[in-house]
């Protein structure tokens, strides 16, 4: 038997994000698969994947302290030993910050994927790395649920990771809010579209999600309703655990919503998503994987942009969601309706992973994405490496001859 182990220390909807990794190792015949995830998501990642062995380490909340690395390893050296313990054959650790660095530190007689320690000192493997590069051409980059996947040259088929996405007569489902708030939909702007599209699917019930600071924007959101609407919607802003919020989001016809891990969870279920992306989400990195979701994504010239720093455009790409012609175009889905500066995408399949078509507006990177896409599914399998005259410049851009003097074996790319 070989034990392998996951270290996934980010939020909610990279656990998520995680599955088609997970599920091809639990695929290799012989697997036992472990995961190493945050104490907050322990119960989630039970639920989620009951296939593997969940371990939790106390990982929230350190990222920012001075002390990083002797908080973690007081208040987790039992979790550690337990870990060490385990005899695991290879661990891919997913995420760039200190605390994974010195998880993965625990493991430096091993083959480590990812972020690993070589002679004392931090390293990124190939992989990462060239992703890193990739960044500076986002409207180009693959989902992070392939990306994750990439460590593994069996992973299994796009197809094989989440159901069809299918109404299953619950009503509609509502994320008031992201993380980050300028990704998310101001409860004024969410209030109308909520009315606009409920009213026309002549939904049976609406519930709001959140978590107990969305509470007041839930009650702002159900008093802005029309009288029909508010008599159908319950507000479960902080009211529901991991178990509870599984069984909500499993029984939905539709959830409504920004870029969210409530988001991916809608996706692993099979329930349709109609999601929002704004600022710096981009439908094309982080967008509902699976077949049968729909995104609306802003398309500003600003796109996607850095939450950290301030806006400088007074968040215009929320202008198109706060049109009439937006209403319009929710009701009769006929593109000639579609307000300025939104694309609107379907989800499908390519032999990579997770891709989005566009059904209104002009995607004006689809050909340069295609091309890209490409290039990286050659590099992952080995298959014609012989790049074409119009494939040269990407590469040019964002490989390093390194990069392919280790192209093949594949497996020895992917530290």
């Amino acid at each position: 038997m070989k034990r392998y182990l996951i270290i996934q220390l980010a939020r909610f909807g990279d656990l998520i994000q995680t599955k088609r990794l997970v599920k091809s190792l639990v695929n290799r015949e012989g697997s036992e698969v472990h995961l190493c995830v945050d104490h907050s998501l322990a119960a989630l990642a039970s639920i989620v994947y009951p296939e593997t062995k969940v371990h939790s380490i106390a990982a929230h909340g350190k990222e920012k302290s001075s002390h990083a690395s002797m908080d973690v390893l007081l208040e987790n050296i039992s979790s550690f030993q337990a870990l060490r313990e385990q005899n695991f054959s290879e661990v891919f650790n997913l995420n760039f910050s200190p605390i994974n660095f010195r998880v993965a530190a625990l493991f430096s007689d091993l083959p480590v994927h990812g972020y690993f320690w070589k002679n004392g000192q931090e390293q990124i493997g190939t992989w990462p790395a060239m992703a890193m590069r990739w960044s500076r051409y986002r409207r180009l980059g693959i989902n992070l649920m392939d990306f994750w996947a990439g460590y593994c040259p069996d992973m299994i088929s796009p197809a094989q990771v989440n159901p069809q996405a299918t109404p299953k007569g619950g009503g509609v489902g509502v994320v008031l809010s992201g993380r980050e708030s300028r990704r998310s939909l101001p409860v004024e702007t969410l209030s109308r579209i909520l009315t606009t599209k409920a009213s026309s699917l002549k939904t049976p019930a609406i519930c709001l999600l959140g978590s107990k600071g969305e509470v007041d924007a839930g009650k702002k959101v159900v008093k802005s309703l029309p009288r029909h609407l508010q008599d159908k919607t319950v507000n479960l802003a902080g009211k529901t655990n991991w178990k509870e919020l599984v069984e909500v989001v499993a029984d939905l016809d539709l959830l409504i919503t920004p870029d969210t891990g409530t988001m991916h969870l809608a996706a692993h279920l099979g329930t349709p998503t109609l999601a929002f992306f704004l600022s710096s989400a981009w439908c094309f990195e982080t967008g509902p994987y699976g077949l049968g979701h729909t995104v609306f994504q802003a398309d500003t010239s600003c796109l996607p942009c850095l939450e950290s720093e301030p806006c400088p455009y007074d968040v215009k790409c929320l202008d198109c969601f706060n049109k009439p012609e937006f209403h319009r175009f929710l009701v009769t889905q006929k593109g000639t309706h579609a307000p300025d500066n939104l694309l609107t995408f379907i989800s499908n399949f390519d032999e990579l992973g997770l891709v989005f078509e566009s059904t209104s507006g002009e995607d004006s990177h689809a050909e340069d994405r295609k091309i890209f896409r490409s290039i990286i599914h050659q590099f992952l399998t080995g298959q014609n490496v012989h790049a074409s005259e119009m494939e040269t410049p990407f590469i040019r851009k964002l490989y390093q001859d390194k990069d392919w003097s280790t192209l093949v074996p594949f497996g020895t790319i992917m530290e």
